[in-house]
């Protein structure tokens, strides 16, 4: 909402790709506040925001489904971001609502991030269909290890001057932002998952069945997202890995995009989508040699998505982004709800919400046991891990 934030993205080098006229902004801020996004500005601008959804939506031939990008700590990401979730869901009921959130680390420096990370995740699990969830602190670490490995190449190895993981307005100095690194990585998880809709390809995906496949529960629609190779954001003078290596490293936490070992937990569903020239053989084979390693749940061995889109990623053969319903998003949650829970006991800050119209103190209440019940329903799926699905009996053809 704040007007000098978006004036300086229409001032950078991504001008041309925002529509001016479909830019809604405000004076201030929601002061991390989640009220203030959700009930304030939502109740504001609910009438501009939805004459020009629609006005984008007319001049889309085919639309496929609406991307929602916001961050979960702040006030109106987390506010108003839910807020146009809930006006979608209400004006397009029959679109797909993919949310990529970007949930903060515990060493935050917004003291009401909980607050506003789990009145959001109400909204997200009551109605987003796909949600992606991304953690801060799992983007920093990943750009580290691309630091090191650029710089432990050969003695004096540097990032190019004109390498994605810096602004791209030359080299690492001062005019490096300190968060767009950060930024690629999610910027490049939108363009793998978008690709079959721009690009050719044998096996394209449409983006609709990533939530038909993936999501066999309305409500367990957290897909952990893993990417590879992640050195796609910086030259590293490392030769492209073998293809096989590609699909180990999708599946190793350290490839993930939160906290989380998808390896050692229970799957619901995956999907690969693989960019570059790969063969629908190389995916089986490689699907084939992993199953044993993975667990998946007794009702769905097979849960397998494959997306191949023939056009690579600028500056490599191959890329794959995988995602995964699975369990080890529980820990997340579960910390997430302990941070919320430590600011709750004691009411703190709790009156900055309750001052604004519409908000109540049951909100909070909803919010918390919502979250609960999501953490139980992985606890129970956890539970049956290692279950294998009773022999279904066999129809008796009477002759």
């Amino acid at each position: 909402m704040e007007e000098g934030v978006v004036n300086e993205i229409l001032q950078g080098p991504l001008r041309e790709v925002f529509d001016s006229k479909q830019l809604i902004t405000d004076v201030s801020g929601s002061g991390n506040n989640w009220a203030v996004g959700h009930k304030v500005y939502g109740c504001t601008y609910r009438e501009q925001i939805v004459e020009n959804l629609r006005k984008a939506a007319e001049h889309c031939d085919c639309l496929q489904c609406f991307f929602v990008i916001h961050s979960m700590g702040g006030g109106t990401g987390s506010g108003l971001g839910t807020f146009v979730l809930n006006l979608l869901e209400d004006e397009f009921p029959e679109v797909y609502r993919i949310v990529t959130s970007v949930y903060p680390s515990a060493e935050d420096d917004v003291i009401t991030s909980p607050y506003n990370s789990v009145l959001a995740m109400r909204e997200l699990t009551e109605h987003a269909d796909c949600v992606l969830p991304i953690e801060n602190q799992s983007l920093v670490d990943i750009v580290n290890k691309i630091k090191q490995m650029a710089y432990s190449g050969k003695p004096g190895a540097v990032i190019k001057q004109d390498s994605t993981i810096i602004s791209g307005r030359g080299g690492v100095s001062s005019l490096e932002k300190p968060f767009d690194a950060m930024n690629n990585i999610v910027a490049n998880l939108l363009l793998n998952l978008t690709s079959s809709a721009r690009f050719e390809g044998s096996l394209n995906m449409d983006l609709n069945e990533i939530a038909m496949n993936l999501v066999p529960f309305p409500r367990l629609h957290y897909l952990v997202p893993s990417l590879t190779p992640l050195y796609t954001l910086a030259d590293v003078n490392i030769p492209s890995r073998r293809l096989d290596q590609m699909f180990t490293d999708a599946f190793s936490r350290d490839h993930q995009l939160i906290h989380a070992d998808p390896k050692h937990s229970l799957y619901l569903a995956c999907a690969l989508m693989v960019r570059g020239n790969v063969q629908v053989s190389d995916l089986r084979r490689n699907i084939e040699r992993l199953k044993p390693s993975l667990q998946f749940v007794s009702w769905n061995q097979e849960g397998w998505k494959t997306g191949l889109c023939s056009v690579p990623p600028v500056g490599h053969s191959h890329s794959l982004l995988a995602l995964a319903n699975n369990t080890c998003i529980k820990p997340t949650l579960v910390e997430l709800k302990d941070r919320f829970m430590r600011l709750y006991r004691k009411k703190a800050h709790l009156h900055h919400y309750l001052n604004v119209d519409g908000m109540e103190q049951a909100c909070f209440t909803e919010a918390v046991s919502s979250l609960t019940s999501l953490i139980g329903e992985y606890e129970q799926l956890d539970a049956t891990k290692g279950l294998l699905a009773a022999e279904a009996p066999r129809l008796n053809i009477a002759v």
